[in-house]
């Protein structure tokens, strides 16, 4: 193809169709002409959705304001994901957003607080509970306090980092203003057939079930788990991951809140999988993600109704899914964008973060005159770089439980996991060293906290500990901790946040 790319049409709405949309119309508006088939037929399963940081960026690339957003769509603050259960009944750790302890410049801050903690317990001995103590967001978080805070003063602490929790229906809803206010064209209707250029195999249009046609040069499929037109039109294949990642159901439900909305996102591990919690202001989203090689669906409706802590609103809904990705997100003129590219199971909160970096990526390579095999394959090989770093840390939370009382989680213990997963969680237990590329999603900081928390504490720590004494290490624990705490101190409540919208 050698024409310019200026016709774009997008299969599908939901979030992925109108996050796309909406930057898209924001960055290339001006030269671009976009339209995006939708059904009202199809309608969208209004399930709390928990997000990751980057999303505040996005919103914020794209124009929105914060506050009419989280009126908008129900939204509260998530500073982090509880993980209960996933080493015995009774456990507890958090994936806290943001920074813990202080920066230094060659090694990182889990390496002094081990140190401390052999100090104070004797040798090798370790509270790894107490790791949690010298995280801003953790302590704000169980104190279901906050405000959006930057940096703080004469420290390196930098201030709360944060995403949100929303009904993903309202949020969809919200973009679809948001993007037909900025020129997007919506178009109603259900499309029945796909056609292809003979010789490129490029798609040429859409037919829709009122006889309509809709002709494009660049077709985003955004038509969920269906993979309309990447898929089902251009057979592109896929990778499959669920001999790592074994869930391949959830049954969602919601339920009537609490009085405290709780600023974080809890995962509670059952005998088989595990149970999200998703606080909004009107509700509780709450979903048990299984697999039905191991439980009944009865089972799991069971077991999900019997964990809820309020009434349930509806009736539990189930989504079947497989683990794993397109073997290309591009390819020809089709960009799969949301769940049509791909599944991770909503453990780490990542597949609306997947939608949002597949439509920033989509700008940063948009074709200009035409379609480049070379841009193509490098979007590619970025994609697929960066899924198989969610799937490793996804995977790793599985590896390292130390449950015994099911079949289920035994067999994660004993899987066979991705050598470059192998290579982190053997390296950090022999030296409390971790190692991330500058682009990989998840933080040196988010594997420390899920492999302390999870029981792979290191037997060795970063030698540039020991050109302190004993007491400046004791003074630099008890200032970071005072500072925190008189920080948290200060804050709101959440509660108070959100009534201030």
């Amino acid at each position: 193809m050698t024409n310019k790319i200026k016709n774009i049409i997008i299969a599908g709405g939901g979030t992925a169709g109108w996050m796309t949309a909406s930057l898209l119309a924001k960055v290339l508006g001006k030269t671009l002409k976009i339209t995006l088939i939708e059904s009202d037929k199809i309608g969208i399963i209004g399930v709390g959705e928990a997000t990751i940081p980057p999303i505040v960026n996005f919103n914020s690339a794209i124009g929105i304001d914060e506050k009419e957003f989280l009126k908008a769509t129900k939204g509260t603050i998530k500073l982090g994901i509880e993980f209960n259960n996933w080493n015995k009944d009774g456990d507890s750790y958090m994936h806290a957003f943001g920074s813990i302890g202080k920066k230094f410049p060659f090694c990182d801050f889990h390496h002094f607080w081990q140190k401390a903690e052999q100090l104070k317990h004797g040798s090798n001995n370790i509270d790894a509970n107490s790791f949690w103590d010298y995280s801003l967001n953790y302590q704000a978080a169980k104190q279901s306090k906050f405000a959006p805070i930057n940096n703080i003063p004469n420290t390196n602490l930098l201030g709360l980092a944060y995403a949100y929790h929303f009904d993903a229906g309202l949020y969809a809803e919200f973009l679809s203003k948001h993007a037909q206010n900025m020129g997007v064209k919506r178009v109603e209707g259900t499309i029945i057939q796909v056609s292809q250029d003979h010789d490129s195999g490029f798609i040429k249009s859409l037919l829709l079930e009122d006889g309509t046609t809709i002709e494009g040069d660049l077709f985003i499929d955004c038509t969920g788990l269906a993979a309309l037109l990447i898929e089902k039109a251009l057979s592109t294949g896929f990778d499959d991951w669920s001999h790592w990642l074994p869930c391949n159901r959830a049954m969602a439900v919601p339920c009537e809140r609490t009085d405290t909305t709780e600023p974080y996102t809890r995962s509670t591990a059952h005998k088989v999988g595990w149970q999200w919690r998703i606080p909004l202001q009107h509700r509780t989203g709450n979903g048990l993600v299984y697999s039905d090689k191991y439980m009944s669906d009865d089972q799991a409706k069971e077991t999900l109704l019997n964990n809820l802590d309020g009434k349930p609103l509806a009736e539990p809904k189930i989504v079947a899914f497989k683990t794993g990705r397109r073997r290309k997100q591009w390819h020809k003129n089709v960009i799969a964008i949301g769940l049509s590219s791909g599944f991770f199971e909503p453990l780490e909160s990542t597949n609306i973060h997947l939608i949002q970096t597949a439509a920033i990526r989509l700008v940063k390579f948009f074709p200009h005159n035409g379609i480049n095999i070379e841009e193509v394959n490098e979007f590619n090989h970025q994609s697929k770089t960066e899924a198989e770093g969610i799937r490793d840390f996804i995977i790793l939370h599985y590896k390292l439980n130390s449950r015994g009382d099911n079949e289920f989680w035994r067999a994660c213990q004993r899987m066979e996991v991705p050598e470059s997963l192998i290579q982190k969680i053997q390296l950090f237990k022999k030296t409390g060293k971790i190692f991330c590329n500058p682009d990989d999603l998840f933080s040196e900081i988010a594997w420390q906290q899920v492999m302390i928390g999870q029981g792979n504490v290191p037997e060795d720590h970063h030698p540039l500990v020991d050109t302190l004494t004993t007491e400046q290490i004791s003074d630099l624990m008890d200032n970071l901790k005072a500072l925190i705490n008189r920080t948290v101190e200060k804050l709101p409540s959440h509660e108070e946040f959100l009534t201030s919208l």
